[in-house]
């Protein structure tokens, strides 16, 4: 996923930024039409539009910008619960992407665990259960 570069919008003049307040005091329902059509927002996205629209009722400034989470082979390998030293090989293998700031690997938390899924499939596919349990996973990696 390419990420965009933020962008910066004014704080609202303070007429509209007054309305704006005014409309949102004790309410957090709010309707998104898009080309006529009304979506539902699941609750992330809700509460971040209700973030956003707070601010500009307080006449701030705001910016806007994506983030991906990016890792590093500590506690990417924490949270698949392998050694740092078996991700670093498998990242020099190609097995799991990995991006370099200087000389410090960094690994995408979506790639992290479409790994993990790979793991639990072929396992469950084969014993009926579950992927074996992270402590397992890390006993069985001698490094």
């Amino acid at each position: 996923m390419a990420l965009i570069a933020p962008r910066v919008t004014a704080g609202l003049p303070a007429e509209d930024a007054q309305k704006l307040k005014y409309a949102l005091d004790g309410s957090h329902d709010i309707t998104v039409f898009v080309d006529g059509t009304v979506h539902r927002l699941p609750p992330e996205a809700r509460d971040a539009v209700v973030d956003l629209l707070g601010r500009f009722s307080r006449g701030e400034a705001v910016t806007v910008s994506s983030v991906e989470e990016m890792l590093t082979t500590s506690r990417a390998a924490e949270l698949a619960g392998i050694s740092h030293t078996y991700l670093r090989n498998m990242t020099d293998r190609g097995e799991i992407p990995v991006e370099y700031r200087g000389t410090h690997r960094r690994i995408r938390l979506a790639d992290i665990m479409a790994w993990l899924e790979t793991q639990q499939k072929p396992h469950a596919d084969k014993t009926g259960a579950g992927a074996p349990a992270a402590g397992d996973a890390a006993a069985a990696d001698i490094s």
